[in-house]
């Protein structure tokens, strides 16, 4: 074993291993593509982007928080073109890392993406649940909400009792700390799930297994003419700027978690675009780092990148050899498995913490996701981007009126603060409500700044007030000198 490959990074890499499998699978199936597709993902993830510089412990690999995106994708343009929109995202990863763009995704505001994950948590829940019961789930997010009402006249019990009870081990296995060290628990779940399918043979579907070399599709020239339509491009945009944002936030969360060497985010975001667009060129999944395995991979005790690489190893491995093992696994416990992992994408107790000191973040995150159950994932979060901005203008401009009353010799009102058109409704009451029999000198020195809006409120508030004695006479224009 070469230096810098200890037991450590060894054995945390089989931990990896064993709690990526079942969820590359499950991301696949839940995505619309082979199965297949989810484990090439994680074998680059491991293999490509684990070998990058950037972040050293946290793992990559298809993500439940890009589930959603990828199915509507699928649907819309064909499996076909996945391969074109993930290479296309991968590129754009590069080139943002290139630019030195990634420390700029930690200025999104974190109610933008809590929201965008809660969103797409409750859809993956809402079409999963389907699932679980091999039932057809409707086609889009509301109609998802809706059918529920009518959800059990039309469930498979057999299906439905298999898919609960892999999430009742996904709740109780963590239970038992020394078993859940040694055996994670969606392994466990899903192997339970399977043996009893299997034992018992009951009537419930299966994972399709094509092969690995049949599932592969390297894109076609025909394919990248699809990048000249307007939704096709949308969609390249959406992938590498929602999976950028997951990457470099599951980054800092895992940097929190170790005392080693901290994230370079302009490589890894580098790192991420190199496996998108080698996941591209494969017709596979796309990738993002993955919270779940890195915390699983930090906690194994890991200590280089080796146990990543390592983990993209084994799935390579277990890809060529055991291919088959696949297809005995029921597809309502992978439901169960990512109804699990979608419940915790909604940030209950983020939303309890904010709406105890900062509400206005709460309705970011609400409308957001909101946004995305109700319409698609792109307009939600751009949505939630603008209403981020708005509040931000808002909370930014405060203004304050203050008033002294200097007796015979009038009041001096000061304006103080941020003085925009956003709460220049709240000024011009304050002015209006001053005495008009008396002399008043305004004072704007106080302001740190003033907008045009404002600007031409002010004057022309000045100019209806003082018709004798001018602007001069109320300081304007020794105040507008010192604003901007």
């Amino acid at each position: 074993m070469r230096r810098g490959v200890g037991k450590a990074d060894l054995f945390a890499s089989l931990v990896v291993f064993l709690v990526a499998l079942p969820l590359c699978v499950g991301v696949a199936v839940a995505s619309g593509v082979p199965a297949e597709l989810g484990l090439v993902t994680g074998i680059v993830g491991g293999l490509v982007a684990g070998a990058l510089p950037g972040s050293s412990l946290q793992v990559s690999g298809p993500a439940a928080g890009l589930t959603v995106l990828v199915y509507e994708a699928v649907r819309a343009h064909g499996i076909e073109v996945l391969g074109v929109l993930v290479l296309g995202a991968g590129l754009v990863q590069l080139g943002l890392g290139a630019l030195r763009l990634g420390r700029w995704f930690r200025a999104v505001s974190v109610a933008v993406v809590q929201g965008m994950l809660a969103g797409i948590g409750l859809v993956l829940v809402a079409g999963q649940v389907y699932t679980l019961g091999d039932a057809a789930a409707p086609a889009d997010g509301l109609g998802k909400l809706a059918g529920l009402v009518s959800l059990p006249g039309r469930v498979d019990p057999v299906a439905l009792s298999v898919g609960a009870a892999t999430v009742a081990v996904l709740l109780l296995w963590p239970r038992w700390r020394r078993g859940a060290r040694l055996v994670p628990a969606p392994l466990v779940a899903v192997a339970l799930a399977a043996a009893v399918t299997g034992v018992f043979d009951l009537e419930v579907r299966r994972v399709e297994v094509r092969g690995l070399l049949e599932s592969v599709r390297v894109p076609e020239a025909a394919d990248f003419g699809r990048l000249t339509e307007v939704g096709v491009i949308g969609t390249v945009v959406a992938f590498a700027l929602i999976a950028s944002a997951e990457s470099l936030f599951s980054a800092a969360a895992v940097d929190r978690l170790h005392h080693g060497r901290r994230t370079d985010y302009d490589r890894e975001l580098m790192a991420q675009g190199a496996g998108n667009a080698v996941c591209g060129v494969l017709g596979a999944l796309p990738m993002t780092a993955v919270i779940v395995r890195s915390a699983a991979n930090v906690q194994a005790g890991a200590r280089t990148k080796a146990s990543r690489v390592l983990h993209g190893v084994w799935l390579l491995v277990f890809t060529a050899l055991l291919p088959g093992v696949l297809g005995v696994i029921p597809v309502a416990a992978l439901a169960g498995l990512l109804v699990h992992a979608g419940c915790k994408l909604v940030p209950v107790r983020e939303v309890a913490a904010l709406w105890r000191g900062h509400r206005g973040e709460v309705v970011v995150l609400v409308v957001t996701a909101g946004a995305i159950v109700l319409g698609n994932l792109f307009e939600g979060v751009l949505l939630g981007l603008a209403l981020a901005v708005a509040k931000t203008a808002w909370d930014a401009s405060h203004v304050h009126v203050e008033t002294e009353d200097r007796g015979d010799a009038g009041m001096v009102v000061r304006v103080l603060g941020h003085a925009t058109f956003l709460r220049l409704p709240k000024l011009l009451d304050a002015l209006e409500a001053l005495p008009r029999d008396r002399e008043v000198r305004l004072e704007l020195g106080g302001l740190r700044h003033l907008d045009h809006a404002c600007a031409a409120a002010l004057e022309g508030w000045a100019a209806a007030r003082g018709k004798g004695g001018g602007e001069e006479g109320y300081g304007l224009v020794a105040t507008r000198r010192s604003t901007s």
